[in-house]
């Protein structure tokens, strides 16, 4: 099998570090230029990038043991703990796995609806009381939002006053993942970001054991309590829930926060869209002032339209733009071998805008789902890929997907919302894809 193709050497350096800074137009230029496998770097330190759909849905379904996540190249571990799910391989990751697939079941997640809309009518009504008809950065919004919403999804109400000082100890290491390589090298030295970085950690490892040990001690007895549910398996060592915790709320807000925030400007730039997702809210939730208890799971499934704006956001605007993996075997993707050792970014940014996938890739149009027939819908759902798929496939995916659901038609039904800008700002960030300068909105009670 031929290797994949690869830029001219002169090339490589620039690309390489172009990619790890700003890596979306590089992708695409990459794509352009030498389709949907293409080869960077040369020895040991070597990275193939995957963008066809048709190649990644054959990456994705190789068994997990073709590939290795706990591996030279990954600097995770030492944000997220040697323990987490994310950075296991074999067993370990097996079990880890299935001890938090666990938690998230349907029962629980169907429980967590009422409070999702519940938090995001408080932080509404505060918004408008505090912001009302001035232009204010939506993406910090969105993300005190979901972060309060994700402290009560894991510790319940004991700790949701508490979101904004847990917030602060994750900043710190969300800011060093998004640094530079040179300045996440490994060392032990004091008062250097690194060394702030695993101060965080030790307090965040803090509390946690804390509420480890007090449920152990005094269960809440509260079934949608995620720690409680991962206490009560005894198939993992505190250290280990530890480490599953910070991994899912490291995760989980910023991404959510961070698609939330491309939601706004794809619907408040598209009026049209905003009004739908506002006729749809009004006639599934019922009025604005609705109670959220008696909203359940049939009120979520009956959001058909916020569930194709959320998916064609995300079709354009995924929150890891690549997710890597490491060849632990000589492996076939598509017409080229990837040798052993080869690092493999897989890019959902790229499937999302496969002009073999989709029809005008570019262009923000939720009603494209409707439109396609059998043949189309399969290879659609092989291209849409922004949780992964198979075994790795993004644990909390169907929680950040109620949730961008249940908060973008919620917020359409009471808010009027107005662009400062007739254009979309360019995306920034490896890690976490958002926009750059945040969602800057003017915004009005509706009807305001």
């Amino acid at each position: 099998m031929p290797r994949p193709p690869h830029p001219p050497m002169r090339r490589q350096p620039g690309l390489l570090r172009r990619i790890f800074n700003d890596p979306q137009p590089v992708l695409d230029e990459l794509r352009a230029e030498h389709g949907p496998v293409v080869e960077l770097g040369a020895g040991p330190v070597r990275m193939a990038v995957i963008g066809g759909h048709t190649e990644i849905r054959e990456l994705l379904a190789m068994p997990t043991d073709a590939y290795r996540w706990n591996h030279k190249f990954n600097v995770l571990g030492f944000v997220v703990g040697d323990a987490s799910m994310i950075v296991s391989d074999g067993d370990d990751h097996r079990r880890r796995r299935s001890s938090v697939q666990s938690a998230f079941s349907r029962r629980r997640l169907n429980g967590w609806i009422p409070m999702i809309v519940d938090r995001t009518d408080r932080a509404t009504e505060r918004l408008v009381a505090d912001h009302g008809g001035q232009v204010v950065d939506l993406y910090g919004f969105g993300r005190s939002l979901i972060l309060e919403i994700v402290v009560r999804v894991f510790f319940g109400e004991r700790l949701a006053g508490r979101a904004e000082e847990i917030g602060a100890l994750f900043q710190r290491s969300q800011d060093y993942l998004e640094s530079p390589a040179v300045r996440q090298l490994p060392h032990p030295f004091p008062f250097t970001r690194r060394s702030r970085v695993r101060a965080d950690r030790r307090r965040i490892d803090a509390l946690i054991d804390g509420e480890i040990a007090e449920r152990r001690a005094n269960p809440t007895g509260d079934p949608d309590d995620v720690l409680e549910a991962l206490v009560a398996n005894d198939d993992l060592t505190d250290a280990e829930i530890r480490d599953q915790v910070v991994t899912l709320i490291g995760a989980g807000y910023d991404t959510t926060a961070a698609s939330l925030a491309w939601m706004l400007w794809c619907t408040a730039l598209a009026p049209d869209t905003w009004k739908a997702l506002r006729a749809e809210a009004d006639e599934v939730l019922g009025p604005p002032d609705v109670d959220p208890s008696d909203l359940d799971h049939t009120s979520l499934s009956a959001l058909d339209y916020a569930d194709r704006v959320m998916r064609e956001t995300l079709r354009l605007h995924p929150a890891g733009v690549v997710s890597p993996r490491e060849a632990a075997r000589d492996v076939t993707v598509g017409d080229f071998e990837i040798r052993r050792g080869t690092l493999v970014l897989w890019s959902a940014h790229l499937a999302g805008r496969d002009p073999a996938a989709w029809v005008d890739p570019l262009t923000f149009d939720p009603d494209r789902f409707t439109r396609l027939d059998d043949d189309q819908r399969a290879i659609a759902d092989a291209a849409w890929v922004p949780f992964g798929g198979g075994r790795r496939s993004c644990i909390g995916f169907a929680l950040a997907q109620m949730e961008l659901t249940l908060i973008i038609s919620r917020l359409a039904q009471r808010l009027d919302v107005e662009p400062t800008t007739a254009v979309k700002p360019r995306p920034v960030g490896m890690v976490v894809n958002r926009p750059t300068g945040g969602v800057s909105l003017r915004v009005h009670a509706r009807g305001g």
